[in-house]
């Protein structure tokens, strides 16, 4: 059976009886029609069912603990299905913590996470509870302890380390490497846990905490990360008598974007890390450590697809066809940035069978702004509703205002019903902010 993170669409994808493309059970020309576009669409089907494979295939090991990696979708209603479902949170900025919090979700089994993080974000996170801390460098260290020693408290934390590990994907989601702006350098642990013991005492830390990268179609970097972990706990127990109880191995698992996309499935990987494992633990003789995994886009990735509404159409003379659409690079960015690459398909059904290769442009006053490069659509006319699939992870965590457009609608859909959980944003809340000033 196939993994979530390898289809293309969501699972409970279907043409209904009126040759419309439903999803959830719900017409997306009708759910264009109801909430306008662009709009966001999750199906909460597809991602409660990750979420439960993820756990299911890693149930043999009594000490999983799964943190969904809140930067690839962080609402309100994404938090609270993923907390009933079990999972913490992996978090990197005040937003997101209050976000959790805001759902009424205890922070105690989150970890914040991040390379820069404020004396504000901070605070924050220590009270409201955060569970652990994954500290990245030298001059945070000092400044979490300053800040719980005026509060009196101590903080459990995690150390951030670039395991040396390198996966084939973009280069700019690559981060387990040694040329990384993330983590300590193994060459620096020894300094930090001399600092932590002699000096930093309101800090207890608890273990490591490594991320290999992003879109990840290999499963041995995870083996690889497992052994480079264990290792490093082993070492640190000879050396300094203390035995870290916990490992965090990140997230960075693929999703299928298009047909050449061949991500591994959830299972496999865990039973890469699994094996890891055991042969590590057996291997440098230590105890078996809680084990985080921070899955984000292969958890939301394939439960969300965009709708847009095609407008108009230009001709190049012995040249492409462009069709603009209502959205583009505010609601997907990936695609400027990354030259990320997607599948699409009109929502209605059409008697004709003719297909045109064109190319998607978004509105925005940019030359780059093209979400999708010469794509077969049935007969596009200039009204019809274009569904983008998987686009639940980085569309609306990585949204913008460019040119003061509006960011867009997200609605849930399940067993026929759909639901906002994201209302479109205001002309008036763009500007409530803005200040004339008089001076």
């Amino acid at each position: 059976m196939q993994s979530a993170n390898q289809n293309i669409k969501p699972l409970t994808t279907k043409i209904n009886e009126k040759g419309n493309l439903s999803i959830g059970g719900c017409d997306l020309a009708e759910l264009a029609k109801k909430y306008s576009t662009p709009l966001y669409v999750i199906d909460k089907e597809t991602l409660v069912s990750i979420a439960r494979e993820y756990k299911n295939a890693f149930k043999s090991y009594a000490k999983f603990k799964p943190k969904f990696a809140s930067k690839a979708l962080m609402t309100s209603a994404i938090a609270k299905i993923l907390a009933d479902e079990g999972y913490g949170f992996d978090v990197v900025s005040g937003g997101e913590i209050y976000t959790v919090h805001n759902a009424g979700i205890s922070l105690n089994n989150s970890t914040f996470n991040g390379n820069n993080k404020s004396r504000e974000e901070l605070n924050l996170a220590i009270d409201l509870g955060i569970g652990r801390i994954s500290v990245d460098n030298f001059s945070e260290l000092e400044l979490l302890n300053e800040i719980l020693e005026e509060k009196n408290k101590t903080q459990k934390i995690l150390l951030r380390v670039t395991p040396g590990i390198e996966c084939h994907t973009h280069e700019y989601i690559q981060t387990g490497h040694l040329d990384s702006k993330f983590g300590f350098d193994l060459t620096q642990i020894d300094n930090v846990i001399e600092l932590i013991t002699q000096k930093y005492k309101n800090l207890e830390i608890m273990g490591l905490h490594a991320h290999v990268g992003s879109q990840i179609f290999e499963t041995k970097v995870w083996s690889d990360e497992v052994e480079v972990l264990i290792k490093e706990i082993k070492r640190i127990k000879d050396k300094f008598k203390i035995e870290l109880e916990e490992i965090n191995i990140g997230g960075g698992l693929g999703i299928t974007y298009t047909k050449e996309d061949t991500p591994p499935s959830v299972q496999e990987v865990a039973n890469v890390v699994l094996k890891s494992l055991e042969e590590n633990i057996k291997k440098y003789n230590v105890k078996e450590p809680v084990l985080y995994i921070e899955p984000g886009r292969s958890m939301v990735g394939t439960s969300g697809v965009t709708l847009y509404t095609l407008g108009s159409s230009k001709q190049v003379p012995n040249g492409k066809k462009y069709i603009a659409v209502d959205g583009g690079m505010a609601d997907n960015i990936r695609p400027s940035m990354y030259g990320a690459e997607y599948c699409a398909e009109l929502v209605t059904k059409k008697d004709s069978e003719t297909k045109q290769k064109v190319t998607i442009a978004g509105k925005f006053c940019e030359s780059g702004d093209i979400l999708i490069k010469e794509i077969e659509l049935n007969n596009p006319q200039k009204g019809d509703i274009l569904c983008v699939y998987n686009t639940g992870a980085y569309g609306y965590s990585m949204a913008s205002n460019y040119n003061l457009m509006l960011k867009p609608m997200m609605v849930l859909v399940n067993n026929s019903q759909s639901a906002i959980i994201v209302n479109r944003q205001t002309y008036a809340q763009l500007v409530q902010n803005d200040i004339i000033a008089e001076i």
